[in-house]
């Protein structure tokens, strides 16, 4: 993948489904790279179609939403051809849980373009949980997992799709994408700051 000057949250939509959540998420990672790293960022989130050649103008990506996912024939190839050509996709089901339409169906699309399987457990010592802040016990916990909407539990692992050693696909039932979304200056009133892992994700994603 071509590195770009800066960095963009690119967005990814898709025709199935609903993409377009969590909607102040992006400016929340994006001030926490500005406040604790020094890696170069758009200050705007990028909306692009999975079905465009313009993906592959970016090497970290983000796909979220509650409902079907079914790529079509194009979004398919490129999807697979992304990551194949070293792309990274944060794919985070705002349903959080395992059994709803957007985790079925995404791990569905998943098998059928790389087999049954591929979506695998990452253990807590992976390199991701300390790629920048250090998170010993693996993916920290959302307030949404027990909120009574999703599945009820605490889900103490992420999945991942890994291609030549590395994560390509990052797969989250936490529902990181509501946890984070709120107003990046309402952070202050947080005791710790909750998008901290955000950061080790785009880290990792960006090979720094």
């Amino acid at each position: 993948m071509p590195l770009a000057p800066k960095f963009t949250f690119a967005r990814l939509s898709y025709h199935s489904g609903d993409w377009d959540t969590d909607q102040r998420m992006p400016s929340n990672i994006l001030n926490s790279l500005l406040e604790y790293t020094t890696i170069p960022i758009e200050l705007k989130e990028k909306t692009i179609a999975l079905s465009s050649p313009e993906i592959f103008n970016y090497p970290f990506t983000y796909l979220s939403g509650h409902k079907l996912v079914q790529f079509d024939a194009q979004e398919r190839s490129n999807f697979k051809k992304y990551l194949q050509n070293g792309g990274f996709v944060f794919v985070d089901d705002c349903n959080h849980d395992i059994d709803g339409l957007f985790a079925k169906s995404f791990e569905t699309q998943m098998a059928s373009l790389f087999g049954a399987g591929a979506l695998k457990k990452i253990p807590n010592n992976h390199r991701i949980y300390n790629s920048f802040f250090t998170f010993e016990k693996g993916p920290p916990n959302t307030s949404f997992e027990l909120n009574g909407w999703g599945d009820d539990l605490i889900h103490d692992y992420l999945k991942a799709i890994e291609i030549n050693g590395r994560i390509a696909v990052l797969y989250s039932n936490k529902d990181y994408g509501c946890e984070w979304d709120y107003d990046f200056r309402n952070k202050r009133f947080l005791a710790e700051d909750n998008t901290k892992f955000g950061v080790n994700i785009v880290v990792y994603a960006m090979g720094a």
